[in-house]
């Protein structure tokens, strides 16, 4: 079986001597020895000033929001996984949706402004499959507007942009550590900010609101991540060369030999060092999608329609028309993409594609 992505998994042995540790320190959870080392090199690797770790790429989303939400309008983007929208109306805000690029797949900030209202209080954008939006023409929107700038960047780990952590854009940004991502904390994320009141307030919300064992800053909620997670994060970190350089191999290969007379890729926004976090592919129509994604499936090769449905759909929020985002999301398939993927099996993949 061949499914869109798979789990890297390091030596266990590795993993062990990482767990040996927590043993020796009867330490489970609450900020841990290997938490606190995990993060710090994520912020030398990633070259970021600050990262707090969480139990999972949601929670920031909705700290964030907690934040900076105050129950208005949120302006965002319809293509994009579902916990850019559901965090939204958790946190009793108001989802505003902006269609999308159609090469790129990030929120057209031309069509931004038009979409502020008195009630808007903040910008939540994906970077899509980790390319990046419109980033500078953003941040001068919310400016004008002092608005606050939220990315969604779960697909965006080790993705730069202009030699620039794509981590350091926004107000805050989040990326998710789940264990299909390209760095995996076999579940977990992570807020990132350069401003250091938000990173407090951010940091003591994923605490309970701790300040003290018996005083508290505010309202918080339990985003730990525990040192079993840590750990993962710990062994996995080492790998990335080699991740990196596996998936890269798939992606030229795929670049390479898929028949582009038929079909459409992504865009990546010039300036970008890319993560090669996945790989959509869109179809003329959704009919010609549904029959190679068939043709796939006989062979027990399962890619996904990252993004299916378009968001603005969903039956939780009011219906807008998005006519971008619904074209696309009903054509575009990710194909599998992991760093160990062999070249038979791609060339399998490239065979049933081209043939439909």
């Amino acid at each position: 079986m061949i499914n869109v992505t798979k789990t890297f998994l390091p030596p266990i042995e590795e993993y062990q001597q990482q767990l040996s540790r927590i043993w020796k320190n009867e330490w489970i959870t609450n900020r841990g020895e290997l938490l606190l080392e995990l993060e710090e090199q994520l912020k030398h690797y990633l070259n970021v000033s600050s990262v707090v770790c969480m139990n999972n790429g949601t929670i920031p989303l909705q700290i964030a929001l907690k934040l900076f939400g105050n129950n208005g309008e949120i302006i965002t983007t319809p293509f994009s996984y579902v916990a850019s929208t559901s965090t939204i109306v958790w946190e009793n805000c108001t989802p505003v949706f902006v269609d999308i690029h159609p090469e790129y797949l990030t929120i057209d900030e031309t069509m931004i402004e038009a979409a502020i209202t008195s009630k808007t209080t903040a910008i939540l954008a994906t970077h899509v499959f980790g390319n990046p939006c419109n980033v500078e023409v953003i941040e001068a929107i919310a400016t004008k507007h002092n608005l606050k700038v939220i990315y969604d960047a779960a697909h965006c780990f080790g993705v730069t942009f202009n030699g620039n952590s794509l981590f350091n854009y926004g107000d805050i940004s989040t990326c998710s550590f789940h264990a299909t991502k390209v760095f995996h904390t076999g579940e977990g994320g992570a807020l990132f900010c350069n401003n250091k009141n938000y990173e407090l307030q951010s940091f003591y919300s994923h605490n309970f609101g701790h300040k003290s064992a018996t005083e508290f800053y505010g309202v918080g909620v339990n985003g730990k991540l525990s040192e079993m997670q840590a750990a993962m994060g710990l062994t996995v970190l080492p790998y990335m060369p080699k991740i990196l350089e596996g998936r890269k191999n798939v992606v030229d290969y795929y670049n390479k030999n898929l028949d582009f007379s038929k079909l459409n890729k992504m865009s990546l926004r010039a300036g970008t060092a890319w993560n090669y976090s996945y790989y959509p592919v869109i179809f003329k129509n959704e009919a010609t999608l549904l029959k190679v994604q068939k043709a796939l499936n006989a062979v027990q090769i399962y890619p996904r329609r990252y993004f299916y449905p378009s968001l603005n759909t969903l039956n939780y929020v009011g219906k807008q028309k998005m006519p971008v985002s619904e074209s696309i999301a009903e054509c575009i398939l990710c194909l599998p993409l992991y760093c160990n993927l062999n070249t038979e099996d791609i060339e399998n993949i490239i065979s049933i594609i081209n043939k439909y």
